[in-house]
């Protein structure tokens, strides 16, 4: 790997950062204005529209002109929608806005892989990609967490704001400020690179073109054999792991008694197994063998049913260690393994199926173009997952009921795609050279 694919990886770790922190953030603000429960999952329905909306437009964008720029556009447009959270814009609205950038800047980080980078090398630059994406839901998660919890509230609790959006609290404000920040400094880093990556074509502003090209990049991918597996599989993935990030919440409240800052912290331990599944993929698994970890894909609906039947009620409660006002007791260390187990299954199952999926599209279509159909399927994955999910909220069904309905859906989609694909005579992997 050289020095541009560690400026680009770390750029894409900031990015991610933000984003991840920015959720919990708005979460807490959704909060202090007492909207209800099944408003929440809507800040990702409105993070993700731009990603369906603007699927035919963002690749051509991507491919128009080097990916560098588009990543510093991205980033910038970023900062803008955080920014406009200060001065009393919704959550929902702002962080929608959040997303058009995130939606601009999915086809120029992954495109532009597959345009510095040999095929063989494309498990491994993903294993570093979702590594570090995985940190930056750590570290995000986990400073979100901290900017709402209890101890900078008492810290700030003598400041006012009310200058700004309308009297937000200081934590919040500072948590923004902060954010808008990261989203800069990703930007910053994103200026050496305006000149790298191919430019395909210019950009021609004909929807009606845009939006043929778009549908003719759309049905090739599903028809190719390799593509159409490995597109089901991350479509399958990243809406089930969207819809999950909020039922994790939810589960911490409901199974494990933890606020908001507690539950996001949880997360990030979930997203060290992820991380480690994500490493160890990397280092064993090749682009030719990508289709060996499919029944990963099925276990990991497993695990979500044994969380809908965990309680923490077992042990006693005895704190194993402290950050500020969160802590992390023995009665919970089950949970942990158990989130553990499941990140770790999701980064080995996605790595190399994210790798195939790239490479197909890359060579049956232009970069730009490719990452836009995998966002546009993934996204609506995403929103169609979490709108159910709100409706079963809004319905007051019970948590339990919904985990586990949710596990053995996935469960039963996997084995469904494995059968299809080894059942199929096009499931070689002789497509990759």
């Amino acid at each position: 790997m050289n020095r541009i694919f560690y400026t680009i990886a770390f750029s894409q770790f900031l990015s991610s950062l933000a984003d991840n922190a920015l959720l919990i953030v708005s979460i807490a603000l959704l909060l202090a204005m007492q909207e209800p429960d099944w408003v929440s999952p809507l800040l990702k329905i409105s993070f993700v529209i731009p990603y369906v909306l603007f699927a035919p437009f963002v690749g051509a964008f991507a491919d128009s002109r080097p990916k560098g720029q588009v990543m510093l556009i991205s980033n910038l447009l970023k900062a803008s929608g955080c920014g406009l959270m200060l001065f009393g814009i919704h959550p929902l609205l702002g962080y929608g806005i959040v997303g058009i950038g995130a939606a601009l800047y999915a086809p120029a980080k992954y495109g532009i892989l597959t345009e510095l980078l040999p095929s063989d090398k494309l498990v491994a630059a993903n294993g570093w990609m979702e590594g570090l994406i995985i940190a930056s839901i750590i570290f995000g998660t986990l400073l979100g967490g901290f900017l709402i919890s209890d101890f900078l509230h008492h810290f700030f609790q003598q400041f006012t704001t009310d200058f700004i959006g309308g009297g937000i609290s200081a934590p919040i404000v500072l948590a923004i400020l902060l954010i808008s920040i990261i989203y800069l400094m990703a930007a910053v880093l994103n200026m050496p690179l305006l000149k790298i990556g191919f430019r395909y074509q210019k950009l021609h502003f004909h929807c009606g073109n845009l939006v043929r090209d778009f549908s003719t990049c759309f049905v090739n991918l599903w028809r190719d054999p390799l593509g159409r597996l490995s597109l089901a599989v991350t479509t399958l993935f990243w809406g089930a792991g969207a819809t999950l990030q909020f039922i994790m919440l939810k589960w911490a409240e409901y199974a494990l008694h933890m606020d908001l800052a507690e539950s996001a912290a949880l997360q990030a331990v979930s997203a060290v197994g992820v991380a480690a599944g994500a490493v160890y993929a990397a280092c064993k698994v090749s682009l030719k063998d990508s289709t060996s970890v499919l029944p990963y894909g099925a276990l990991m609906g497993f695990v979500v049913c044994l969380m809908g039947m965990y309680n923490d009620e077992l042990l006693s409660p005895i704190v194993l260690f402290k950050i500020a006002s969160i802590q992390f007791t023995l009665n919970d260390l089950p949970a942990y393994c158990l989130l553990m187990l499941l990140g770790w299954l999701s980064g080995y199952f996605v790595v190399p199926m994210n790798a195939l999926l790239q490479h197909r599209g890359y060579a049956l279509m232009s970069t730009g173009q490719s990452i836009a159909v995998q966002g546009f399927s993934e996204n609506l994955a995403v929103l169609f997952m979490l709108l159910v999910y709100s409706i079963l909220l809004w319905l007051n069904l019970g948590l339990p009921v919904i985990i586990i309905g949710f596990g053995i859906t996935v469960f039963i989609a996997m084995l469904l795609i494995m059968y299809h694909h080894f059942g199929s005579k096009n499931s070689s992997l002789n497509a990759i050279s």
